[in-house]
């Protein structure tokens, strides 16, 4: 699946990285990548601990691409 991170949406509450180790924070909180700052768009493996990750981001900044 395509997930795409949206930064500005993103309020640094960390319930992203408590349920995935995809996800990590700039030091100003906001969402990004584990392994990589810059990148805002990924092809990954659909696991559960990311699909309980988008589920629960309150301000919906993790976005699942459906098609």
């Amino acid at each position: 699946m395509k997930l795409t991170l949206i930064p500005e949406r993103c309020i640094a509450c960390g319930l992203c990285q408590t349920y995935s180790e995809l996800f990590d924070y700039h030091d100003n909180g906001i969402v990004r990548f584990y392994d990589d700052p810059v990148e805002l768009q990924r092809e990954i493996t659909e696991t559960s601990d990311v699909l309980e990750a988008i589920k629960n981001c309150p301000t919906r900044a993790l976005l699942k691409d459906r098609s």
